[in-house]
Parts: structure tokens; C-alpha cells; sequence
């Protein structure tokens, strides 16, 4: 119980706090990078995409005087995210905080119209994605029996939608799975899928098309963001939590193409 306590403790103050970030270059993973690292916390971030990492590297250094740690590497290879868990865990920079952002989407297409390949990529990157990295540092994290899991899910994994059969599917898988993972991490860990609300990026973009563009910025939803997932304990381990929006699911969707 005292573990627990002490977790529900640190996090609720404004200790500095080591935050990985998966998919962090561009969309919601880069807007909030930079809001947590405005207010002193450390990025560990990582991406397929090296020149967005340079990028983002040179604006984390304007905006905090803290040194943040960038690596490219894709989230679907098990082998690279094994590398940089023990590189992490070599360096100390075990993370406090981990938010698994890294994902794909579709167009809106029916299943038998949706290329194959197309299909692997989200699911290999949505769920096997976050699987790997919870592979490989929840260990790092259980040994000093603390740490936050924020795995990045939708209202599509919590609702159907016949055109998005890839997408909603991984989303479905990620509920799931952060809710099994939940209940084997130790008393003052917690492990919560995060419905993230309706945010105008590439990625809704291509869900919704311009019906997208009525939705908050990333910076805007940063702001949001950062203070509901600093203030998780381990009393929201296993939940299925979501970032309240302006705009209802059912009010977008009804101005799409859906």
C-alpha cells in the first residue's frame, strides 16, 4: 500500500519527470513533447523520421535549457526498440512516464478493398508497436516499481465503424491489452488506454477528411494532454480514460464522408 502511496505522491508533484514518447516527430506525440518539455520535463523520443527528430531536437532546445534524448527507429521493429531499452536502461534515463503514440491509419475503405499491406502496417505498427515497447521497458520500470503506461487508443476502439476495419480493430486490440497488461504490473504502476478526443493531424485527416479541420490544433490538445497525463496514479491503472473535446464523435462524424 505504501508503494502506492508513494507513486500517487510523486506524481502529483512537479518533480521532473523522464517521459518516452514513441511517433514523437510530428502530430500529437511532437506538440506534446514540446508542452511537457516547456514546463522542465526530459524527452525521450523516438521516430521513424530522422530529419522531423533534427527538427524537433533544435525546437526542444529553444523552449527548455533540459537535455532531451531523440532516436530514429521504428516502433515495429522488435530488435531496434530491444537496442533502445537497454541503451535507456545503460544511460538511467528509465522513463517515468511512457505515452506509446506511435500509430497508422487507413483510408476509409471496406476490408476487401483495403490493400493488404496496407492492413499489416497499421496493425504492426498500432498494436505489435506498443507491444515491443511494452516488451522491453516494462521490466526497466517494474524494478523500481513506478512508472505511468499511456497507451494512445481512440473512440474507435471503443465503437465500430465498417470503413475503418484496420484501424478500429488496433484500437480495439490496444484496450484490451493495456487492461491484461494492467493486472500483472507491480502496486504503484498503471497502465491506461487513452482515448486522445478528435485532434486536427495528418492522421485524422485521412480518417475524416476535411471534416478534420473543425477540430482543436495539437498544440491546443497539448496543453490538455500534458496535465491529465502527469497527474495519473496507480489508482488509474487498467482504465480506459479519454481527453474530453469541444466536438462530439457523433457530431464529426456526421459532417464526414462516413
Amino acid at each position: 500500500m505504501a508503494s502506492s502511496q508513494n507513486q500517487s505522491s510523486r506524481q502529483g508533484s512537479n518533480a521532473s519527470r523522464k517521459v518516452l514518447i514513441t511517433g514523437v516527430s510530428k502530430g500529437l506525440g511532437r506538440a506534446l513533447a514540446l508542452e511537457l518539455a516547456t514546463h522542465g520535463h526530459t524527452i525521450i523520443g523516438c521516430s521513424r523520421d530522422q530529419t522531423k527528430l533534427d527538427s524537433l531536437q533544435e525546437q526542444l532546445s529553444k523552449s527548455s535549457s533540459i537535455q532531451h534524448f531523440l532516436f530514429a527507429l521504428d516502433v515495429r521493429s522488435n530488435k531496434k526498440v530491444e537496442e533502445l531499452a537497454q541503451i535507456i536502461g545503460k544511460q538511467k534515463l528509465v522513463p517515468d512516464i511512457i505515452v506509446n503514440n506511435a500509430g497508422l491509419a487507413h483510408e476509409q475503405v471496406k476490408i476487401w478493398e483495403l490493400d493488404a499491406q496496407d492492413f499489416d502496417n497499421v496493425i504492426d505498427t498500432n498494436i505489435k508497436g506498443i507491444a515491443n515497447v511494452l516488451r522491453h521497458f516494462l521490466p526497466l520500470m517494474m524494478a523500481t516499481k513506478q512508472g505511468i503506461v499511456v497507451n494512445i487508443s481512440s473512440s474507435a476502439g471503443r465503437d465500430t465503424h465498417e470503413n475503418f476495419s484496420a484501424y478500429c480493430s488496433s484500437k480495439w486490440a490496444i484496450e484490451g491489452l493495456s487492461k491484461c497488461v494492467a493486472k500483472g504490473v507491480a502496486e504503484g504502476m498503471a497502465v491506461v488506454a487513452l482515448d486522445p478526443g478528435f485532434i486536427c493531424t495528418d492522421m485524422l485527416h485521412l480518417l475524416l477528411g476535411d471534416a478534420a479541420t473543425r477540430c482543436q490544433s495539437p498544440q491546443k490538445w497539448a496543453v490538455k494532454a500534458a496535465t491529465m497525463i502527469l497527474d495519473f496514479t496507480s489508482k488509474d491503472n487498467g482504465a480506459s480514460l479519454t481527453i474530453e473535446d469541444e466536438i462530439s464523435a457523433g457530431t464529426l462524424l456526421k459532417t464526414s464522408d462516413i
